[in-house]
């Protein structure tokens, strides 16, 4: 069972860390425990010190301290980038919520983007079930990778099993996402003539009447299903072809799935009538 960190900052005013920033200073000569501290003595800070200090002390650092670090893209659940942690650099970013690791090579903490401007904003953190390794959750304000890429993992093992060269980096995308990625290279050869009979991806992306009247015979077929009481096995069926023609328009407009989940994750805390209410028309 995973172990969120969010839970110590729900009884506190939501602020950009999980402990505000006015109770927070740096304490350099308390490294054994954590780096977090208080800036008053009453019993209210002591206490959410001693929290912080007991959410750390459950953690199995290895015989150096240390533990893994995954880094996750909490819209699209890409994995970033992995990592390395002690005491002092997971209290960093549950204070801080910017993505903080420890250099094992420099022997120092360093935070994701201190040089790239490319952070990692945390949203939350988990521990596995074992208790030693931890999820970063959050959104990245760039490329996480130093080479430009998304992400760390861009190279396929079975690929290069299967190929003797690699034909180009290829990122590891989930269902969702390696359908986006399909989509958008149909957009891009799209603009390029073609001999022979075109692809349905495409036909959709050159003809605008055509997608948008595909999209709402699919919807229709998708209510349908719950109307006449139509075996389940036709619901996940219907509702993949009105995602993927959905998808087709999102990438015929320049918007990405994780642009509509962003959308979606800031709606949680929002009641449907607070929401139509704040859109911008």
């Amino acid at each position: 069972m995973a172990v969120s960190y969010n839970a110590l900052a729900q009884s506190l005013t939501r602020s950009s860390c999980f402990i505000p920033k006015s109770y927070c200073v740096r304490d350099t000569k308390q490294r054994s425990r954590s780096n977090v501290v208080f800036a008053s003595n009453d019993n209210k800070n002591i206490a959410l010190q001693a929290k912080v200090d007991n959410l750390l002390d459950r953690i199995k650092w290895d015989d150096k301290g240390l533990a893994v670090a995954i880094a996750q893209n909490v819209d699209t659940g890409a994995v970033l980038m992995q990592g390395f942690v002690n005491r002092e650099a997971l209290s960093t970013t549950i204070s801080s919520r910017k993505a903080t690791f420890f250099s094992r090579s420099r022997s120092t903490l360093w935070t994701k983007g201190e040089t790239s401007n490319n952070f990692i904003n945390i949203l939350d953190v988990y521990i596995d079930c074992d208790r030693d390794s931890i999820i970063y959750l959050g959104t990245p304000d760039g490329p996480t990778c130093h080479t430009g890429e998304e992400t760390c993992y861009y190279t396929s093992v079975f690929d290069q099993l299967n190929n003797d060269e690699p034909s180009g980096n290829k990122l590891a995308l989930t269902t969702l996402y390696s359908l986006e990625s399909i989509i958008s290279k149909r957009k891009e050869e799209s603009t390029v003539p073609q001999e022979g009979k075109p692809s349905w991806t495409r036909r959709l992306l050159t003809d605008d009447a055509l997608l948008c009247s595909k999209i709402r015979e699919e919807a229709d077929e998708l209510c349908r299903t719950l109307e006449d009481n139509e075996e389940v096995s036709r619901t996940p069926s219907e509702m993949a072809d009105v995602l993927y023609h959905a998808m087709v328009l999102l990438a015929k407009r320049g918007v990405k799935m994780e642009d509509v989940l962003e959308v979606l994750r800031k709606r949680f805390s929002q009641s449907g009538i607070e929401e139509k209410q704040n859109r911008t028309k």
